[in-house]
């Protein structure tokens, strides 16, 4: 019955617009009445995302699961439970991009939903984060750059019409978010970790000694 319902109501707002589509002609389609409709949908807007509150119940239970120390990672691993919701079906998401941008209100909507995540993002890094030097300041600008991590590869790939790889593009982007919150990310394939020389020196002492110093460190390696 649901899914009959957002068929029927995709395929209306595709022949005759969002604006000049009403609940009644859904459920007109759909052959089913009103109440039924409301029964699976709060408003008219609802109908456009059917997903997202069984994702953010999916997200949110499997940030609840964790219990390692790597709050970030963790977070960065839920975002992707919200980029497979999209691509599981690319032609419904993409029919809803460009329905989204066609009508204000739905983009409103869809604001308030991003920030949703955002905020079930905040506080899990807020519980795990609490108790260190800004701890909820940090966690709230991690929250804010998953989501626009997110945010980026999505329309990004949304834009291409569905095509290329999302989740690439959203490893790509949470790298940078890894590597700003949670130190450096670890080497590709083959690729050899930098080496790192650390000098203690006296305040005060010349510029020329410090120089000696790495210069000895370095032959000595």
């Amino acid at each position: 019955m649901r899914d009959a319902l957002v068929a029927a109501a995709f395929q209306l707002f595709l022949e005759r617009g969002y604006e000049q589509t009403t609940v009644d002609d859904i459920v007109a389609l759909a052959g089913v009445g009103r109440r039924s409709f409301f029964r699976y949908f709060p408003s008219k807007e609802d109908v456009v995302f059917p997903d997202h509150e069984r994702c953010l119940a999916e997200m949110t239970a499997f940030l609840a699961e964790s219990s390692d120390d790597e709050p970030v990672r963790r977070v960065c691993d839920a975002v992707r439970i919200v980029l497979r919701m999209y691509t599981e079906n690319p032609t419904f998401s993409v029919q809803r991009y460009r329905l989204t941008k066609q009508v204000p209100g739905l983009r409103a909507y869809e604001l308030s939903v991003v920030w949703r995540y955002e905020r079930a993002f905040a506080d899990h890094l807020r519980g795990r984060l609490a108790g260190r030097p800004d701890g909820t300041l940090r966690a709230d600008v991690v929250a804010a750059a998953v989501a626009a991590a997110h945010n980026n590869a999505l329309r990004s790939w949304l834009r291409s019409d569905g095509e290329g790889d999302a989740s690439a593009a959203l490893d790509h982007a949470l790298g940078y978010v890894q590597q700003a919150f949670a130190g450096p990310r670890a080497p590709h394939g083959g690729e050899e970790p930098e080496d790192v020389v650390v000098i203690i020196s006296r305040r005060g002492a010349p510029m020329w000694r410090v120089v000696r110093e790495i210069e000895s460190t370095l032959e000595q390696e």
